[in-house]
């Protein structure tokens, strides 16, 4: 069974090793989520630790997935916009650790941040996805609709360029 729970600071402090853990397996497996290999547990945990800072500053709202009481997904919804987009959100960095993926924990954590952003007044949510990939189905199986394609947008943690597909979706 899958929880999705949203943290506030210090429950995020206290999940810091598992949030840092499912970020560098997911770099490890090739995810092009915004780092370069060599990438490290500590790099990762560094990472976590200014999300928890905006956690605690209310810009980011932070949600994690538990299977028997072990991170195993995360999703971030970002609400600091600029003041002429009080109405929109971006998710970012939508995480599953590779031994849990295939078990509907992505779409879980996006129905959840979907419904966390309605409650925050969001009302237009944006994201990016590597063309082709296992999120890009998953976010056109969740009703998002999709906004082009930027050749060459990112890279994957190897080097290699990939392309990025932006993603909208109206709530409520």
């Amino acid at each position: 069974m899958i929880d999705i729970r949203r943290l506030d600071a210090a429950q995020a402090q206290a999940h810091l090793d598992g949030l840092a853990e499912v970020l560098h397996q997911s770099v490890k497996g090739g995810a092009s989520v915004g780092f370069i290999e060599p990438f490290t547990v500590q790099m990762a945990a560094g990472f976590f630790a200014k999300v928890i800072d905006g956690v605690r500053r209310g810009e980011r709202i932070l949600l994690a997935a538990f299977s028997e009481g072990t991170l195993v997904g995360t999703v971030q919804i970002v609400v600091s916009t600029p003041p002429n987009q009080p109405h929109r959100a971006d998710i970012a960095k939508l995480l599953v650790h590779p031994r849990a993926r295939g078990q509907g924990v992505a779409a879980m954590l996006m129905q959840e941040a979907e419904r966390q952003a309605l409650s925050a007044g969001r009302t237009l949510l944006t994201l990016d996805t590597v063309t082709g990939s296992v999120a890009d189905r998953l976010y056109e199986r969740l009703g998002w609709s999709r906004t082009g394609v930027i050749p060459g947008y990112a890279l994957f943690p190897d080097g290699r360029l990939c392309d990025t597909t932006v993603f909208w979706k109206r709530l409520g």
